[in-house]
């Protein structure tokens, strides 16, 4: 299913003509839903605080939460209090609910609990993004509120928009969904405040690379080793996120050799899962790590991964913020 998709969106795959009628269809629906919010038909709702929504434009991973960190790391420097809303793929939860590092994947989603391990920052999750984020500021005492994706989310008013874009898959082959990978038309970039591209080239906006850091043991977070020592080595690369491709190529630039385990995106892996996975070093994301500690043999290993901006972007960044809000 995950290659098919691939095949469909970022390829000249005869299923993507089949449905066509559907992705006209559903980009009318965005079109009038866009529309109604600009005429103030439909109702957006601000918050007391500055809002900064990190989103994209198409389905699956394009690096939208390691940047979402980096900027959370930034305000911090300036001494501003973020706090960090996202809707929580994966979970089951029916209110929006605080999160820590030790709550249940299963019940708030991968990437929440990444977030709150990561960040050092309050984290809510919940599905109206309006409710959760009232609940960082008055809960939380946050300053300042960044959300995780919510791009298409109009209902929750954002004083700057950051457009993530990968910069190899960009916008597949320019269709909206389910025909291509869009979730609004491509021309809906021109409207971002500024734009991020993941990887080069990119003749738009910033440029972001994301860097490798040493692997930890999920067993034990206290033992690290380096990518290096694997070098040459045959390895099980697990990954259920948007782009596992990336993930894979990653470790192969650093010399491993990958045998390759893909699953859909915010998978919950479970003990019969790993049960499958060969004998030997068994590398997965930072986020698939989360749902997989309760089973992890002791050569279970997950890569964390830092965004790095080009020179320049943190001053524009920074002063971009000072004209928004107490920023």
């Amino acid at each position: 299913m995950v290659h098919l998709a691939t095949r469909v969106w970022y390829g000249d795959h005869p299923l993507s003509y089949a449905l066509l009628p559907l992705s006209w269809l559903y980009c009318g629906i965005v079109g009038l839903r866009c529309l109604a919010y600009r005429k103030a038909w439909l109702r957006t709702y601000r918050l007391p605080v500055p809002v900064i929504v990190v989103g994209n434009l198409t389905v699956g991973g394009t690096g939208k939460t390691p940047l979402v960190l980096w900027v959370t790391d930034l305000l911090r420097r300036q001494d501003h209090r973020p706090g960090i809303l996202i809707r929580g793929y994966g979970g089951h939860i029916h209110q929006p609910q605080l999160v820590n590092g030790d709550s249940d994947p299963h019940s708030v989603g991968d990437e929440a609990v990444l977030l709150a391990r990561r960040s050092g920052c309050p984290v809510v999750v919940g599905a109206d993004r309006v409710t959760a984020g009232k609940r960082l500021v008055t809960d939380c005492g946050c300053g300042m509120i960044v959300s995780d994706d919510g791009l298409q989310h109009y209902r929750l008013g954002r004083d700057l928009e950051l457009l993530v874009i990968d910069a190899s898959r960009r916008f597949g082959n320019g269709r909206c969904l389910p025909a291509g990978p869009l979730r609004e038309p491509a021309a809906r970039r021109h409207t971002a405040d500024l734009i991020i591209c993941n990887g080069d080239p990119c003749a738009e906006g910033a440029v972001m690379h994301i860097a490798p850091e040493r692997l930890v043991n999920l067993g034990d977070r206290r033992i690290t080793r380096s990518l290096e020592m694997l070098r040459r080595q045959r390895v099980t690369a697990v990954a259920g996120i948007g782009n596992p491709d990336r993930f894979f190529d990653l470790l192969r630039h650093h010399g491993l050799y990958v045998y390759e385990r893909p699953y859909p995106d915010h998978h919950a892996f479970s003990r019969e899962d790993a049960a499958s996975w060969p004998p030997g070093p068994v590398i997965m994301t930072e986020k698939d790590a989360v749902k997989c500690t309760d089973f992890a043999r002791p050569d279970f290993w997950y890569l964390p991964v830092t965004a790095r901006l080009r020179n320049g972007f943190e001053q524009l960044l920074t002063e971009t913020l000072k004209g928004i809000g107490n920023g």
